[in-house]
């Protein structure tokens, strides 16, 4: 039984996921209220369920239907990194950031909700 315990891949890294995400969920949502308060749009819309991505939809000026698109296979990773793409040219970014947003979305959302960055209607 301490064999499974102890071996590579066991508990400890699975605490280790426990903790990073008991750390960086609250920093995404903090983040990601200061952002949509910096786009003109009620910060408590994100951590509604569905409702922030239709508010999402609204501050990079998509229409709320895309957030259908998420529920296709494939389509739903296109459309994940398009409005990603297009949330970091409302701030003024380039797909350098884009490709922050994707890989490291807590760091880069609080960059722009924390940094100098303005919403660009």
């Amino acid at each position: 039984m301490t064999l499974l315990l102890s071996a590579p891949g066991g508990t400890e890294w699975i605490l280790l996921f426990i903790v990073l995400m008991l750390i960086l969920l609250p920093l995404r949502i903090i983040a990601l209220w200061r952002v949509y308060e910096k786009a003109n749009q009620p910060g408590w819309a994100a951590i509604i369920p569905f409702y922030n991505i239709v508010v999402l939809n609204e501050i990079i000026k998509k229409p709320w239907w895309w957030l259908l698109l998420l529920f296709i296979p494939i389509v739903n990773i296109v459309i994940f990194i398009w409005s990603y793409n297009l949330l970091s040219k409302r701030f003024g970014q380039t797909e350098v950031f884009t490709l922050g947003l994707v890989l490291l979305p807590s760091i880069f959302l609080s960059i722009l909700a924390f940094g100098d960055a303005k919403y660009k209607e």
